[in-house]
This record gives C-alpha cells, structure tokens and sequence, in this order.
C-alpha cells in the first residue's frame, strides 16, 4: 500500500450482516475475525495490519455498483435499498494509509485508540 492510495476496508462480520457477495462492494482489503458490525465504530481510529498504519476516515456511501451481480452483471436494486434502509446508506470505511508497506495473508491485525502523529 501506498502512501497515496484511499482505500476502503470491510469486514467479513459486515458481509455476513449484508447476506449478498462481498465483490458488490468491491473491498481492498477484508479482514475477519471482527464481532457484529464494530467496524461501524471504528471512524478516526488507526489500524495497524502488519507494519502498514491506515486511518480510519469514515464510513463510505454505498452508490448503485453494489446492485449489479459481480459475475452476471444482473441488476438486483434491492441491495441499494437495504443497505439505505439497514445500514443508513453506509457500509465499509473510507481509509488513508500513514504508513505504507506490504500486507499479507494472516498479518497481526489491530485498532488503535490513540491517534498516530
């Protein structure tokens, strides 16, 4: 990960609670082992994967993409409306990274409380 990239993050919890295919929301980065939807709790905090510190910016509004099937391209409009109607039209987190490097299969995975300055 770049110091220049903005990417947005999910977690399997968040997918599960969705109950559709996790590419609708074409995430850079799905990491397990979360309860529920805590993510949900997580804007302005720090995330450590690795060596790499990405800053939890906000939650991301979910746009008409996440209605069309990754694999056939069929249109199912009832996605958007539940994520408007269950989740507040927010699913994921909008991230920054702070410190670039490479992440990989089973990296230590860890919130921050303090902030990184």
């Amino acid at each position: 990960m770049d110091s220049t990239s903005c990417h947005y993050w999910w977690r399997r919890s968040a997918i599960a609670a969705l109950g559709e295919d996790g590419r609708r929301l074409r995430p850079n980065l799905v990491i397990g082992g979360v309860d529920g939807l805590s993510e949900r709790g997580w804007e302005g905090k720090v995330l450590r994967v690795g060596s790499v510190l990405v800053q939890m910016v906000d939650l991301r509004g979910r746009c008409i993409m996440t209605t069309f099937d990754p694999d056939t391209g069929a249109q199912d409009l009832n996605v958007l409306r539940r994520i408007q109607k269950e989740f507040e039209g927010t699913m994921a987190l909008n991230c920054s990274v702070l410190r670039p490097g490479t992440v990989r299969v089973g990296d230590a995975v860890k919130v921050l409380d303090e902030a990184i300055g």
